[in-house]
Formats: C-alpha cells, sequence, structure tokens
C-alpha cells in the first residue's frame, strides 16, 4: 500500500503544478474585483430598464463566479485529497487510500478539463458562437448530411445544457436542409466551437440510393463570434437592401401565414443573410442584423490576420476539410489536423465531440506558436 500512497502523492504534486498554471492564467484575485464591480453595477434599482445591458451584465457576472468557484474549488479538494492520503499513510488505511486515488482520478479529469479552457485566449474566445451549415457536393446526401451535423451540435448543447437559438433553417427539396444558422449561448462558446469550422466529410452507403452504392457527401461549418455592443459595427441603411418574404418549410404556428421572413443582402461586401423563424418580421430584421454583423465583424478579422500572414514566411494555413467521418466499409470519425480518432460514430452523431474539441483547441495552439 505504501508504493501505491507514494504513487498517488506524486499525482497530487502534478496536479498541484498544473492547477497553479491554472490559476496564474485566471487570476481569481483580479476576478474578483471585477466581481465586486459587477455587484455594484447590478444592484442599481433602475437595472432592468435596459434589459439588453442588465442581460449582458449579469451574464458576465455569473460567468466572472463561476470561473473563480471552480478554480477555488479544485484548489480545496486537492488539498483535502492530500491530507486524506496522509492520513491513510499514518494509519495504514486501506479504505482511506483508495477514497484518496479516487478522489485524485476526478480532479485530474476536471483539472485537464479546465488546462484546455486556459488555452481560450483569443480576442472574442468568451462570447457565444454563432454557427452556419451549409451543404455541398453530394446532392441530396449532403443535405442530408448537414441535417445530421446540425442535431450533432444541438445534442452536444444538449450535454452541457447550453442554450442555443436557431435563426434559419432553409430546407432541401427531398430531404435534409440547405443551410442553417443558429446561436450557442454559453461563456466561450466561439472559443470552444471554432475549432470545428471547416469542411466535414461523409462516407457511407447512400439511403437514397437505390443500388446501394457507397457515397462521400460534404457539408462546411462556419463559426463566428457574436456581435456586442462595444465591437462598433455600424451598418448605415444605405448599405443594405432588405426583402420580406412568407416563411418556408414545416409550418408551425403562423410562421407561414404572414410575409414575415427577413433578407437582408449588404451590397458593399455582397453577403446575405435570411432569418424565418422568429414570430414577426421586426424580430427577424433584428436577427439578421446581428447575423450581418457578425459576419462583417469575422471579415474585418480575418482582413487583419491576413494582413499579419503576409509578414510570416510560412503563415498558418489549416485547409478546408478538418474531420472525415466513415460508417462505410468500417466505421470510425478522424480529426485530419490533430489524427484524433475514435471507432462510435453513433456517439460522435449523438454530440459526443468534446474529444475533438479539446485535441482541436491544443492544436491550434501549437499552430499560434509555430
Amino acid at each position: 500500500m505504501f508504493m501505491a500512497l507514494e504513487q498517488t502523492q506524486a499525482r497530487i504534486d502534478d496536479l498541484s503544478r498544473r492547477l497553479a498554471s491554472i490559476e496564474a492564467v485566471v487570476d481569481p484575485a483580479a476576478k474578483r474585483v471585477q466581481i465586486a464591480e459587477l455587484e455594484q453595477q447590478v444592484s442599481v434599482p433602475n437595472l432592468w430598464d435596459d434589459q439588453e445591458r442588465a442581460q449582458q451584465l449579469t451574464s458576465k457576472l455569473s460567468s466572472l463566479n463561476a470561473d473563480v468557484d471552480r478554480v477555488t474549488s479544485l484548489r480545496t479538494r486537492l488539498d483535502d485529497a492530500e491530507v486524506l492520503a496522509q492520513l491513510a499513510a499514518e494509519a495504514d488505511d486501506a479504505d482511506s487510500a483508495a477514497e484518496a486515488d479516487r478522489e485524485v482520478a476526478g480532479l485530474s479529469q476536471e483539472i485537464e478539463a479546465l488546462e484546455i479552457r486556459t488555452l481560450l485566449s483569443g480576442e472574442y474566445d468568451q462570447r457565444d458562437a454563432l454557427i452556419t451549415i451549409r451543404s455541398e457536393a453530394g446532392g441530396v446526401d449532403a443535405a442530408d448530411w448537414a441535417s445530421m451535423l446540425l442535431r450533432m451540435y444541438e445534442r452536444w448543447a444538449d450535454r452541457h445544457r447550453y442554450a442555443y437559438e436557431v435563426y434559419d433553417i432553409s430546407y432541401a427539396e427531398e430531404a435534409g436542409i440547405k443551410s442553417a444558422t443558429f446561436q450557442v449561448k454559453a461563456p466561450y462558446a466561439y472559443g470552444t466551437l471554432s475549432v470545428e469550422q471547416g469542411t466535414h466529410r461523409l462516407v457511407r452507403i447512400s439511403p437514397f440510393d437505390n443500388q446501394s452504392r457507397r457515397q462521400t457527401s460534404f457539408a462546411g461549418v462556419e463559426v463566428l463570434p457574436v456581435v456586442e455592443e462595444a465591437d462598433h459595427i455600424d451598418i448605415p441603411e444605405a448599405d443594405i437592401r432588405v426583402d420580406v418574404f412568407r416563411s418556408t418549410g414545416p409550418g408551425g404556428q403562423s410562421v407561414n401565414t404572414t410575409d414575415s421572413a427577413v433578407r437582408i443582402y449588404h451590397i458593399p461586401t455582397g453577403i446575405t443573410v435570411t432569418c424565418q423563424n422568429e414570430k414577426s418580421q421586426i424580430q427577424n430584421k433584428a436577427a439578421c442584423l446581428r447575423v450581418l454583423q457578425a459576419r462583417l465583424l469575422e471579415k474585418a478579422r480575418e482582413q487583419r490576420e491576413a494582413e499579419m500572414n503576409a509578414l510570416k514566411s510560412d503563415g498558418n494555413s489549416w485547409g478546408s476539410q478538418m474531420r472525415s467521418y466513415v460508417l462505410h466499409p468500417y466505421q470510425m470519425v478522424k480529426d485530419l489536423r490533430t489524427g484524433y480518432e475514435v471507432s462510435n460514430p453513433d456517439a460522435v452523431f449523438d454530440g459526443d465531440i468534446d474529444g475533438f474539441i479539446d485535441e482541436g483547441i491544443r492544436w491550434r495552439k501549437k499552430q499560434d506558436q509555430s
């Protein structure tokens, strides 16, 4: 048992060093100062007169509190586990030793997950994510594949209890979807999901082919940070054309009975945004403008990044095709950038993609440092 306790203590020492690195990044003391300032701001009586600002303040306060609580809780649990291991050694107590070992194993997983979070230090990583999925090459199979990806991300959000809102779905004629745009509302949603951007390839026996031939189909995933007021993305009315039309696709209540759907065309860039899932034309226009602002913000970021990459000799091209999902002749899902793979596609389609996301974040950090 002595050897086992020595190993447990060594793991505790390693976890303590890793947690200290996380604490240096998170900086709980600085965050407590921010929390105190925000608590004063949210305590004013007329806070909710401006609902959007109130939601921003309370959301930021909740996120800061969660960050501090998570780190301090892990430190307390790690200290307690060390005390338990020492007591087990002194009393030669096998049950206490086993309990300490189980707690250290659990802490190892949680600290590893938090290490991933500390890698999200980009300009917009803390924001909500705006995701658009589009069917690409592959005909009806690609449209079906796009709908499978939409479900995969919705199930991922459900697993984490993250709220999400679908702004627009364009249904294909035979099956599946041409495109869908939705927002994931969670701290660090953009930083987390941004590694999902790129082309996703599916290889399977086509359910739409009467000869049961193997089909390869593609769908593109675009991930953008949600625009905040501080971004100052001004869109003059003269720069946009607004069209209204009747919503299409599956009905429901009054969604298909009035001209409530909105399409906005941004004249200077040629960007077109459509929203039809809200109940009124005003709500759909507001949602369209949010999406358009996000795309203009991303376009500006890409221009800045291109300017920086032009100064480098090799650049930082990630490539377009980023993940392959194979259902025939064998079963495997593999990330083409990181090499991470699993042999259970059904679990992946059911939203179990955290392993791919974590490896993608690590890979991106290495690319940024190279």
